[in-house]
């Protein structure tokens, strides 16, 4: 990554800081006594005299990327009336290991989630294969369905292909991120694309099981060439957006950073798909609990039958991000919300 800019800007606030922290620390240090520690300049804080015995703290740096500024920075002021002194390198030291804390905590989340997503994916690709492979090899389960379903699992084996590789070759490559070339942004623009096949594919599903139990149950065959412009072409359109206005308006290294407003414009279409499936899901449990009434069934049977479907629909509709849809804020929250995401997106397929 380019820190060019980064670092200017560190040296600009560095160099207007130092000669008014040095001159308070003079002013001061004249009037101060032997029972307290002297203002003094780190390097990156200013620290005001106190009392021997204590420790000063402040809140971390604003100017490094990597600090939480929630945290605190200490500094000891020994019984001697001197600033703390590190063994290791005999030299006055502030402990900032505070604020690299939840950063280095991050960290490991994400490295974490990065196995968990490339064995997820890789589990998803053996579930799918044998999957395909039976809808392909028995003729006998030809259907407007099945086919559906064989466009719907192939979205999920080009997302899990192009995410391994995304994965592999360009978030875990630091060296292609810096040089930044063009071939790692078409990565990413195919990377967002199949992304959304597989939502829309689900839209897809969503609209045909909707329209063959609600609108029309004894209907004739649904033109499935609406279905393919649906599921494969109209992701196009967000993921052509996006990269145009990620050129003029925000175009790191890779496209690889998530802190952009621009990535709704992948995600809004997804939200809305996903929104119009929870709605076709409600319908079809409805007319499916009216249907189920008619057969004089047992009540308890009833809605077992109607959770069945339920659960059933849930998976196939992408209906589960519905209902986890903002990020919590505290960490251990975040945290767990990353986990249930990363489950839910990279084992979805098996459960499907």
């Amino acid at each position: 990554l380019d820190y060019s800019g980064f670092w200017i800007t560190i040296a600009a606030f560095l160099l207007l800081t130092l000669p008014w922290c040095l001159s308070v620390c003079v002013c001061v240090c004249l009037a101060a006594d032997e029972t307290a520690c002297n203002r003094t300049w780190d390097g990156w804080l200013c620290w005001d005299y106190i009392q021997t015995g204590l420790t000063a703290t402040q809140h971390c740096p604003d100017y490094f990327h990597n600090f939480d500024t929630s945290e605190e920075a200490t500094k000891i002021c020994t019984e001697d009336g001197y600033w703390f002194i590190h063994p290791e390198s005999n030299r006055t030291w502030t402990n900032y290991t505070s604020c690299t804390k939840s950063t280095n905590e991050h960290r490991q989340v994400a490295i974490n989630l990065y196995y968990l997503g490339l064995i997820g994916h890789g589990l998803s690709l053996i579930f799918l294969c044998i999957s395909l492979g039976i809808f392909f090899y028995f003729k006998s389960l030809s259907c407007q369905r099945i086919t559906l379903h064989k466009n719907l699992f192939s979205s999920f084996v080009l997302n899990s292909t192009i995410t391994i590789i995304w994965f592999t070759a360009v978030v875990n490559n630091q060296d292609l991120i810096q040089t930044n070339p063009v071939s790692c942004k078409v990565a990413t623009f195919v990377h967002l694309y199949a992304f959304g096949c597989v939502y829309f594919w689900m839209l897809c599903e969503g609209i045909y099981l909707h329209t063959l139990i609600v609108v029309a149950v004894f209907a004739e065959k649904q033109h499935l060439m609406w279905y393919y412009l649906l599921g494969w072409g109209f992701p196009l359109i967000p993921a052509l957006i996006h990269a145009v206005a990620r050129s003029y308006y925000f175009n790191d290294n890779c496209w690889i950073s998530h802190n952009t407003s621009l990535l709704y414009i992948i995600h809004g279409p997804i939200c809305a798909a996903l929104l119009v499936n929870l709605f076709f899901l409600l319908n079809i449990v409805r007319v499916l609990i009216t249907k189920l009434k008619v057969t004089h069934q047992a009540e308890s049977s009833l809605y077992m039958k109607a959770v069945r479907a339920t659960l059933i629909l849930v998976p196939l509709l992408g209906i589960q991000f519905v209902l986890l849809p903002y990020k919590p804020e505290g960490s251990l929250s975040f945290e767990i919300y990353e986990y249930m995401m990363n489950i839910l997106m990279n084992y979805q397929v098996r459960t499907v």
